[in-house]
């Protein structure tokens, strides 16, 4: 969608992971034999034959430290894939990721408070976003994934 950028865990914050995750515990690398994980390092599906590593991750309160802002009871964390070692990042020639499925956009406000969500049909994706941005006390929306929750990526305007 134009106007929104998908941001993937931040490259500072995969070292981190990488090492403790934000449940406290040292990541266990495997190799991947099928393929198909969402990793949110470099927002694709893994391909079989890669090392990734299933963390606990907290965007909220990893987003709440950089801005200053409390993220109260909304402070959760979930299991996000990653690569077990860097890899490139996104492609941007990639635009949105994981949208070709059912999702929930969660709209968050600057003080990290939900401001409201939305289940999204497939090919429903690029209107729900950018209804998703049209209040004006929208800072940024979290994508996740229907099935279990879990985190995806950011998405933020511009």
């Amino acid at each position: 969608m134009n106007g929104c950028t998908a941001r993937p865990v931040p490259p500072a914050a995969l070292d981190e992971l990488r090492v403790t995750d934000d449940a406290g515990r040292a990541p266990v690398p495997r190799t991947d034999t099928e393929g198909g994980a969402p990793l949110r390092c470099c927002l694709r599906r893994s391909r079989a034959g890669e090392r990734t590593a299933l963390v606990s991750y907290a965007p909220l309160r990893r987003w709440a430290a950089r801005a200053g802002a409390d993220p109260g009871a909304y402070d959760e964390q979930g299991p996000v894939f990653i690569h077990a070692e860097r890899c490139a990042g996104p492609d941007p020639e990639d635009g949105l990721a994981f949208t070709h499925a059912h999702r929930t956009l969660r709209r968050y406000s600057a003080e990290g408070r939900i401001l409201g969500g939305r289940l999204v049909e497939p090919g429903g994706f690029g209107p729900a976003l950018r209804e998703a941005f049209d209040g004006p006390d929208v800072e940024f929306v979290h994508v996740r994934a229907v099935e279990y929750g879990c985190f995806l990526y950011e998405v933020t305007r511009g």
